[in-house]
């Protein structure tokens, strides 16, 4: 049997800490995601796709149709649907028909939800910067980096 090459062997740990990379990565964004959970059902009694879906209607102040919503999110329609429906039972936001298409409607955040999700997103900053708080602004730039280069390949 041949021995494989120097390249072979270098390829092949360059291939394995690429995956220890992977691995790390999805074990950060786990832990991360999990801690912003707890943190918005017990400061907040909600949800993180009640978070996402205000914090999309939250920056745009003209509203969104639900299949814009869920393309930002990248979920499917019928995920949304539901948390919208919550949120609108809930004051937090409301649909408008569109005058184009009368089937068709925007969601919008209403003011009650515009207020809480000021306090809410001005808490999240807090809350994300105190977890990487031991990342200098180097390296988080460097780390942007590297995943928009992995977002932009694929």
């Amino acid at each position: 049997m041949e021995q494989p090459t120097e390249h072979e062997v270098t390829d092949e740990h360059l291939a394995r800490q690429r995956l220890r990379l992977w691995l790390q990565m999805l074990k950060a964004v786990r832990h991360v995601e999990g801690t912003l959970r707890e943190r918005l059902r017990s400061g907040y009694d909600t949800t993180l796709p009640r978070f996402d879906v205000l914090a999309a209607l939250h920056a745009a102040p003209d509203g969104m149709k639900m299949s814009e919503l869920s393309q930002q999110l990248v979920v499917s329609n019928g995920n949304v649907t539901g948390v919208v429906d919550r949120l609108v039972a809930d004051g937090l936001a409301e649909r408008q028909t569109m005058e184009s298409d009368r089937r068709a409607f925007r969601v919008l955040i209403t003011p009650a939800g515009r207020t809480l999700m000021d306090e809410m997103v001005a808490e999240h900053l807090r809350w994300i910067d105190g977890m990487f708080s031991e990342i200098s602004e180097t390296d988080a730039a460097r780390g942007i980096s590297i995943m928009l280069d992995i977002r932009n390949k694929h």
